[in-house]
């Protein structure tokens, strides 16, 4: 089990009797502020790229995409 012990602590990983460094509120914070802004710029792009296909129409809208953009379809008034 020498090796094996080596060579998990050569690659970082945490044993079972062994604690990582604490990190301060502070540090973490400023992570989830930076994976919060990465998820959102994801999903902004995302969003973007669904848009322009649709404009484009490379894909289908679904049924909440064609609501709001031709609500005329869904007017019952003249039945």
């Amino acid at each position: 089990m020498g090796a094996e012990e080596e060579q998990r602590r050569g690659n970082g990983a945490v044993g079972a009797g062994e604690r990582s460094k604490p990190i301060s509120e502070a540090q973490f914070l400023a992570w989830k502020r930076r994976k919060d802004a990465e998820t959102w710029a994801r999903r902004a792009e995302a969003a973007r790229k669904r848009a322009e296909d649709i404009a484009a129409g490379r894909v289908q809208m679904n049924g909440h995409e064609l609501f709001l953009h031709e609500p005329w379809v869904f007017d019952n008034d003249g039945y």
